[in-house]
């Protein structure tokens, strides 16, 4: 911050705001953010989101066991990212658009501090050709 000498404070050139995030449960984003980051979840997460699905529909797309897909579905549901519920026999899962738009926020969150961080050294640098005041 300039002075009416043309010379920045000591303090203001030290000075920077640390800011931290905190989210309700970091448990729960980083569930979710783990199950999402395997490729076949989120493309499960894609389908289901569309219209509810049997786990039996949603292995039949994927070349891996059913078991396989059981497990990935589970992981899904424990993270909140979908839920099942029961049709007889079939066993049918729907995405919960709620959790995807809670992983967005956080994300946003996250991307929103970076971006106050980059234009606060920015201007930091700017201010560098500017001399300290004794």
């Amino acid at each position: 911050m300039p002075t009416d000498a043309g010379c920045v404070s000591e303090a203001a050139v030290l000075t920077y705001n640390q800011m931290v995030v905190r989210y309700e449960d970091e448990a729960e984003i980083d569930r979710r953010l783990r199950a999402l980051a395997d490729a076949t979840r989120r493309d499960i997460v894609r389908h289901v989101l569309r219209d509810e699905r049997s786990v039996s529909d949603i292995a039949a797309g994927y070349s891996m066991s059913f078991a396989a897909v059981q497990k990935h579905v589970a992981v899904l549901e424990r993270a909140g990212l979908v839920e099942k519920r029961r049709r007889g026999r079939e066993q049918l899962v729907r995405g919960r658009l709620e959790a995807l738009r809670d992983v967005h926020q956080g994300l946003d969150g996250l991307e929103s501090l970076w971006r106050e961080r980059i234009a606060r050294v920015d201007s930091i640098l700017d201010d560098e050709g500017e001399t300290p005041c004794p």
